[in-house]
Formats: C-alpha cells, structure tokens, sequence
C-alpha cells in the first residue's frame, strides 16, 4: 500500500473540490446566470467593431480568418 503524503491529500482534496463545483442549473435558475454583469465584453457590437479594427490593422493577416491583405490597405 502506497503511503499517504501531502501531495496525495492536497490531490484528493482539490479533486473533491473541484467535483463538488459541478451543479444542475434549474431553467428557474438559469436568468440569474444570463445577466449582462457576467458577459464576457459588456457589448457584443463594440467587441465586433474593436476586433474588426485590429484585424484590418494587422500586417500579418494572422488576426481574423476574415481580413486579407496588410495594413496598408491593399489586397
């Protein structure tokens, strides 16, 4: 049998940890889940616009699959 060590009770504690997070959301339950406070960007028009900005910018053309070209505007 394998000694019980710190590291062993540290992995088993986070791992029960880590199980007893998982929870059944009720679709009573799930609007307090939907507000907007817990959206990743505060609006998704000004995240669109923001990001279609960088990726024209971008010279690699490594930013978006949907820009071509460079930053200098040619295609």
């Amino acid at each position: 049998m394998m000694p019980v060590t710190n590291f062993n009770l540290c992995a088993a504690g986070l791992g029960l940890a880590l199980l007893c997070g998982c929870s059944v959301v009720q679709p009573w339950e799930r609007g307090n889940l939907a507000k907007n406070i817990m959206a990743v960007e505060m609006s998704p028009v000004q995240a669109s616009l923001r990001q279609h900005n960088y990726a024209s910018r971008e010279a690699a053309g490594a930013a978006s699959s949907s820009a071509s070209g460079g930053g200098c505007g040619c295609n």
